[in-house]
């Protein structure tokens, strides 16, 4: 039996493989009323013969880790479509969300629940990762909550 070979869709997804980390800029929220800056690492890593990328975020804010999270990220080439499946230390149920890239710029996105929420990663210049979260009550109207500009290590 022949097995199936990585696309170049999944193949995509090394362009976020690697260790990065960087400044990020919490905008207020309900989450953070006050805003403020922190650190962001992420390491990330080609997985399961290719056909998916693991990843392990932390942000620390004065020395300490402040959110901790866990995604894996897919291609169906059939959809020509990306996946997130992402948990983290809010707690809240694994959230999937879904989208493409345009591009070297990645956007992915899920619907409520909770909030629309949307993010992107620009990976438009080599060694340097650009990313941001948008949420909106409903889907119009939407907040930043976080930028991010991260360099590999």
């Amino acid at each position: 039996m022949n097995m199936p070979k990585p696309s170049a869709g999944h193949k995509k997804l090394e362009l976020l493989a690697g260790n990065w980390e960087g400044e990020e800029t919490m905008h207020p929220s309900d989450w953070d009323p006050k805003g403020g800056k922190a650190t962001g690492r992420t390491r990330s890593r080609i997985a399961v013969g290719g056909f998916a990328l693991i990843s392990d975020y932390e942000q620390e804010r004065n020395g300490t880790i402040t959110f901790s999270g866990h995604g894996v990220y897919t291609y169906d080439p059939e959809k020509d479509q990306y996946s997130l499946s992402w948990v983290d230390s809010i707690g809240s149920p694994m959230e999937i969300f879904v989208g493409g890239f345009k591009g070297d710029i990645l956007t992915l996105g899920h619907p409520p629940p909770m909030m629309h929420v949307r993010m992107t990663w620009d990976l438009s210049k080599p060694g340097r990762l650009v990313s941001g979260m948008e949420m909106s009550k409903d889907g119009v109207t939407w907040n930043r909550l976080f930028d991010g500009t991260y360099v590999k290590k």
